[in-house]
């Protein structure tokens, strides 16, 4: 069984053992609180911008370093794709969007609690496919072997925890996918982007133990988004 949080009043006490939020700027002149003891969490209900955010499942380097192999063989077309950098390449489990950053202690009370009770599991990065359709590409994924409907019941699981606070529930099956590149309008090389997909669909980029999810932040410059890491909420083991 995990370690589910014991919150007194308007405090997070004994929250998950390893939920460290850490130091990272938000903007120049400002910064989400440090906490990594649990007791200062509500440091982050202190009135500041608001944090664009997801929840996910950090990809290893290794899977990493493949997928971005993946990505490379798939770019010898045409098409005018948009590819992720290396080391912004993970496994989006639940888009928030814009949150306050006082909301962050609830969301990490939530999801840690009912992930706490969740065994660790193998999954599989295998597989180039595309949504919505190969034949219509217009986002480029790495999807999952091994694995693949743990990671559905741990995005069901936190997509019901996260409706609890209103956040908006999926409505459709949820897919497990790491997402490689993003298709700009363009019609030229399609068809040859597709054909590509379609060759690299048993795609094995290795395997990985699934153990914890990780609130992120995304912030936008004109480089493209940084990713900064605010918790990271392990499963039971």
């Amino acid at each position: 069984m995990g370690t589910s949080p014991v919150v007194t009043g308007d405090s997070l006490y004994k929250p998950i053992q390893n939920c460290r939020l850490l130091l990272r700027k938000v903007k120049a002149d400002r910064v989400v609180s440090v906490c990594h003891n649990p007791l200062n969490c509500n440091q982050l209900r202190q009135p500041m911008a608001k944090l664009r955010t997801f929840i996910a499942v950090a990809a290893t380097e290794e899977i990493r370093r493949q997928a971005e192999q993946l990505a490379e063989k798939l770019s010898h077309t045409p098409a005018n794709v948009k590819w992720v950098e290396r080391r912004n390449l993970h496994w989006t489990v639940k888009f928030l969007g814009d949150v306050d950053s006082n909301e962050i202690p609830s969301i990490c009370r939530a999801v840690g609690t009912v992930v706490g009770e969740m065994p660790s599991f193998e999954i599989i990065a295998q597989g180039a496919g595309a949504f919505p359709t190969l034949s219509r590409p217009r986002t480029v994924w790495l999807g999952t072997g091994q694995g693949e409907e743990q990671f559905i019941s741990l995005h069901d699981t936190v997509d019901s925890a996260l409706a609890k606070l209103d956040f908006r529930s999926e409505h459709r099956r949820f897919r497990p996918h790491m997402t490689l590149g993003r298709v700009r309008r363009s019609p030229q090389g399609i068809d040859q982007l597709a054909a590509l997909i379609g060759q690299h669909n048993k795609f094995d980029a290795g395997s990985m133990i699934v153990d914890e999810l990780v609130i992120f932040t995304s912030q936008l410059d004109r480089d493209g988004p940084t990713y900064q890491a605010l918790a990271r909420l392990p499963l039971s083991g």
